[in-house]
């Protein structure tokens, strides 16, 4: 009879900013299948407070905990020290935290417009990298996963500023995989997925996009959160 293998993370820690919806919960539910320890981050304490309680009702028996950690401001990086001090030794660390899609024409961009757009999505991982290390265990078995956005290979009209900041995310991605050697650096980059992030989209914009987007994809359909289960 061939023997049952543990699952590859068990027992493990995560900690998934940006957890709270979208991609990092179903990352945080995908984790807890493998009988992972999870810990889950988001700006909103309402959010979190909530996505706890649904991971732990549908994980009964699992360890799910959650902090709020705002990523947004100059003091960015007191709150990433913060967060790690709370959640302690962690085995992987996953960012998919996101904000407002940031398209504007480039007779609209100014230097503030710039910063604004890659506080959380280029600023914020690379300050997140530098403390993870601290508290990653040591070794190849640990990892930090970053997330981008396709704009980085594939422009669209007024997303200059996203793309740049995209495309930028894959070449810190390369150098922190050697400055954090022997711990694992990657960085996944799934596309147009269905999440809260395009809310912010007026109704028709974004269901033009999404009817685009859908119609040049093998599956016929915008990705969903679910789809890497």
């Amino acid at each position: 009879m061939t023997q049952r293998k543990t699952p590859k993370l068990y027992q493990k820690h995560i900690l998934i900013i940006g957890g709270s919806s979208g991609l990092g919960y179903a990352v945080a539910e995908l984790s807890l299948e493998s009988s992972a320890k999870v810990t889950i981050s988001s700006s909103s304490p309402k959010r979190i407070e909530t996505a706890v309680s649904k991971l732990k009702e549908a994980f009964p028996d699992a360890e799910v905990n959650g902090h709020a950690c705002d990523l947004s401001g100059e003091d960015v990086e007191s709150h990433i020290v913060e967060l790690f001090e709370k959640v302690g030794k962690v085995d992987h660390v996953v960012f998919t935290a996101g904000d407002a899609l940031a398209s504007m024409k480039i007779s609209e961009i100014d230097l503030k417009k710039i910063q604004t757009a890659g506080q959380i999505r280029f600023f914020a991982p690379l300050l997140v990298a530098k403390h993870a290390a601290k508290y990653l265990s040591p070794g190849p078995e640990s990892s930090i996963i970053l997330t981008t956005g396709t704009v980085g290979d594939h422009p669209i009209p007024d997303w200059s500023v996203i793309a740049g900041y995209a495309a930028g995310l894959h070449g810190m991605t390369r150098n922190l995989a050697v400055d954090l050697k022997p711990i694992r650096v990657n960085c996944v980059s799934p596309g147009a997925v269905e999440t809260e992030l395009w809310d912010n989209m007026q109704k028709t914009a974004k269901e033009t996009m999404m009817n685009q987007i859908a119609a040049k994809v093998p599956t016929g359909r915008i990705g969903r959160p679910e789809d890497g289960k």
